[in-house]
């Protein structure tokens, strides 16, 4: 989850920022940092919150998944637009904007008194982190000069962007037991405020206009299409696949993505080019991306569920239980880059993959009395150390076959497709344990629910390994389109 947020870096470094007086280097470093760490926080903060959410607002089985659906679908529908609106109306402006709208929406969402009102909360928070995130690296890398301390600049954006993927976990344990389940959001309002005057005060502006208009149209129908698929989705476990209930927002989602499709297709200026997908890497890198995102983007909320509603842990234990986790998927993004060198980065994706298929699998085995070592630790590492070691090649082969002045928008793409992916797997997979569990809320039927959807998670997974064995290039190498 946590490379599913980095903007694009390769676009960033092709522009600097123009600035009458330069604030210091550790100024602007601390403020895109701050706000990166919020973006990537708000992934994970709100999933050892969800049974707390759940009582407290009595949100049903649908809109617990939705708290997450709702704002990964926004960022992701949003993202590229939100780089592109940086390049041509300011960088520190859509800072400002998106913190500012990140800002509102994290209160609107504590606040708030019931399930619509937390879902439009974040919904909103995602725009806000879509138009936010890329703006912290484009300033950064543009206040920074090249070389090693650019390198040094973007290794700690990058270790501070991983540190709040890996420490959303606890940090929502922490405020859900001493104070409640409001506070995961309402944390967000005085550090975002504390940012924004800052970034206002000493941040200067910067942009790199070329005359392209921003493809709004294309960003509404995607957003709007993925939404609409995961809630026609989410309606088959209480109404079947044939309900007009179920039919009529699939065909509308259908029908709103082949739109997108038409219209990405004459735009002058497309949030999605789709010549690219024609390059052999890119098309290949983002379907494998795709695919993995369904399955690894579940795995934080049912382990948070299962280990709440059935293992009986507390906020703050599920949290802890989780930490080691969330250091594998660091500690596999940290060694892919030295195996993609002697073993190549296809077969570092695949075998990334195969580890995270082992602990899908292991995962799947779950009883409603398992002991820590066997239910959680050790097939969370593997499932999240797999993660991390097939993100790196898999991103690097998409932009290795782009031309240089495309290869932070085909990055960008990876990630779209990883969280778009993410959104409609949390919605099969939430269906299917929904379904599997059939309303009952025993120890025992929720696990055999969770067990099948980390079952199917494995087949998933097991498909992107065939699929990047055959399809993915060998090495990272230029194409010609």
């Amino acid at each position: 989850m946590v490379e599913s947020m980095t903007p694009m870096v390769d676009a960033a470094e092709m522009t600097r920022t123009p600035r009458r007086t330069s604030p210091p280097t550790w100024l602007v470093l601390a403020l895109t940092c701050a706000g990166q760490f919020l973006v990537v926080l708000d992934v994970s903060v709100v999933n050892v919150a969800l049974p707390s959410m759940r009582s407290g607002l009595g949100l049903s089985e649908q809109g617990l998944q939705w708290v997450v659906n709702a704002y990964a679908i926004a960022f992701a529908g949003f993202m590229l637009l939100g780089g592109r609106a940086g390049d041509l109306y300011g960088r520190k402006r859509m800072f400002l904007v998106g913190l500012g709208l990140f800002t509102l929406a994290s209160l609107a969402g504590g606040l708030a008194q019931a399930e619509w009102q937390l879902l439009l909360a974040r919904a909103v928070q995602g725009l806000g982190a879509a138009v936010l995130a890329p703006s912290t690296l484009t300033i950064l890398t543009a206040s920074v000069p090249e070389g090693a301390a650019r390198a040094r600049a973007i290794g700690t954006w990058t270790a501070v962007g991983a540190g709040g993927g890996a420490a959303g976990g606890l940090v929502g344990g922490l405020l859900v037991e001493a104070l409640s389940w409001r506070w995961v959001l309402l944390i967000n309002v005085p550090v975002g405020a504390v940012v924004l005057c800052a970034a206002a005060w000493f941040l200067t502006e910067g942009r790199a206009g070329d005359g392209r208009r921003l493809d709004l149209p294309g960003a509404v129908l995607v957003t709007a299409g993925l939404g609409t698929l995961a809630y026609g989705i989410s309606q088959t476990e209480a109404q079947g696949w044939t309900a007009r209930a179920t039919l009529l927002p699939l065909l509308a989602g259908a029908a709103l993505i082949g739109l997108f499709l038409a219209v990405e297709a004459r735009t002058a200026s497309p949030l999605m080019p789709l010549g690219l997908l024609r390059l052999r890497s890119v098309s290949s890198s983002n379907v494998a991306m795709f695919l993995s995102g369904s399955a690894m983007f579940c795995m934080w909320f049912f382990m948070t569920l299962y280990a709440q509603n059935v293992l009986g842990y507390t906020p703050l234990e599920a949290g802890l239980a989780l930490v080691p986790s969330s250091l594998a998927v660091v500690l596999g993004s940290k060694l892919a880059p030295r195996l993609m060198r002697p073993v190549g980065p296809r077969n570092v994706a695949v075998l990334g993959t195969l580890i995270a298929v082992a602990g899908f699998a292991w995962q799947s085995a779950m009883t409603p009395d398992a002991a820590y070592a066997t239910a959680i630790l050790f097939p969370g590492i593997l499932m999240m150390l797999g993660a991390g070691l097939a993100a790196t090649p898999l991103a690097s082969l998409a932009t290795s076959g782009a031309a240089p002045q495309e290869a932070g928008l085909v990055s960008g793409l990876v990630n779209t497709s990883r969280t778009m992916g993410g959104s409609l797997g949390l919605a099969v997979l939430s269906t299917l344990a929904a379904a599997r569990s059939a309303g009952s809320t025993t120890p025992q039927a929720l696990t055999e629910g969770y067990a099948l959807a980390f079952r199917v998670g494995a087949g998933v997974l097991a498909a992107g390994v065939a699929l990047m064995w055959l399809w993915l290039p060998r090495e990272a190498k230029p194409e010609e389109p």
